[in-house]
């Protein structure tokens, strides 16, 4: 299905059913949209697999038209429907998919259907059937390449926005295309033909991941004390647990992030590049790079200093100090992130 031209010019879609797939929502809606255009608005009805069963779509295709016209029957939400908790529920199951199955050995004639998925796989049966009978569609987003990703978002919504930016939105919001979606659109509509850079993204984005706390390991391997300590007090209050229980949760990420900071300093003593080392250590290229700058900040002594002080904060918090455990955090962010003072003339 061309993408130029008159689309209404353009040869009816000739296969009794496709199957539209894949996390890359944008590419999904924009195929069906392409699908949509091959018939008169009249002549498309939209369901959901949530309310309508195999048989009732059955039904639809047979249903025909008033006119003679072609018709396009839209199933959405074939796998299901998230509801608030991310969780999938809905959707067609084995006796749907036989329901088609029956249909698709003998299709109405000038009926297309449309069955638009999230996440169907290609070993299923609804998969084989819908490429046996038709056509599947599936558009999906490498991990690998979800920066570039985010990029073309961006230049499709005609917006601005720097690579450290897409970075900076990937690493806020994780790998959830749908949310990821929604925060390019906010920003795009924002920036109202403005450059977006990752300050903006940091300003304008709240953290979604499930770890948000590598924003204050970065405020620490960029050794901006008053920021790392706010943002820890901020990951306090607005946890529910405890604080005591929040605490080794705060130590572990800031461990972690030092002791990368540590490995990427050793690496590049030894002239391996930040893509090397991006690999090595199993990292995204652009997270190496970021890490290579603030270990940069940071002399092989410190480092291991850094190391030593945070085996210190761990035996705090197993009971080694009468101090509260949120308290030996935040002594120990001062130590970790605080800048050497300039050596005295004599």
């Amino acid at each position: 299905m061309a993408e130029a031209g008159d689309q209404r010019s353009e040869r009816v879609p000739d296969r009794p059913v496709y199957l539209l797939t894949g996390g890359d929502r944008p590419k999904v809606e924009r195929a069906l949209a392409r699908l949509r255009r091959h018939f008169a608005d009249e002549a498309i009805e939209v369901v959901s697999a949530v309310e309508v069963a195999g048989e009732g779509a059955v039904a639809l295709c047979n249903a025909g038209s008033l006119f003679g016209d072609a018709r396009l029957v839209v199933v959405a939400d074939v796998d299901g429907r998230r509801d608030t908790d991310g969780r999938r529920k809905g959707g067609w199951k084995s006796a749907d998919v036989e329901a088609l199955g029956r249909y698709l050995r003998d299709p109405a004639p000038a009926t297309v259907l449309a069955l638009v998925a999230e996440d169907v796989r290609a070993t299923s049966a609804l998969w084989k059937l819908c490429a046996r009978a038709g056509q599947v569609l599936a558009f999906d987003v490498d991990p690998k390449r979800l920066v570039a990703w985010v990029g073309e978002q961006f230049r499709l919504r005609g917006a601005r926005a720097e690579h450290d930016a897409c970075a900076a939105l990937v690493q806020l919001v994780g790998d959830d295309v749908h949310a990821l979606s929604a925060e390019v659109d906010k920003l795009a509509t924002w920036a109202a033909g403005e450059a977006i850079g990752e300050d903006e993204v940091l300003a304008l984005v709240a953290p979604l991941r499930d770890d948000p706390l590598y924003v204050l390991a970065d405020a620490v391997g960029a050794r901006d004390a008053a920021r790392a300590l706010a943002l820890s007090e901020t990951n306090f209050e607005r946890d529910p647990r405890p604080r005591r229980d929040v605490a080794p949760r705060q130590a572990g990420v800031i461990a972690a992030h030092v002791t990368r900071l540590a490995a990427l300093k050793r690496l590049a003593a030894r002239g391996v590049g930040p893509k090397a080392a991006a690999d090595e250590l199993s990292l995204n290229p652009y997270r190496a790079k970021k890490l290579l700058e603030q270990a940069d900040g940071y002399s092989p002594e410190e480092l291991e200093d850094a190391i030593v002080r945070l085996a210190t904060l761990d035996g705090a918090l197993k009971g080694q100090s009468r101090l509260q455990p949120d308290l030996e955090v935040q002594r120990a962010i001062v130590d970790l992130a605080r800048r050497p003072r300039p050596a005295r003339r004599g």
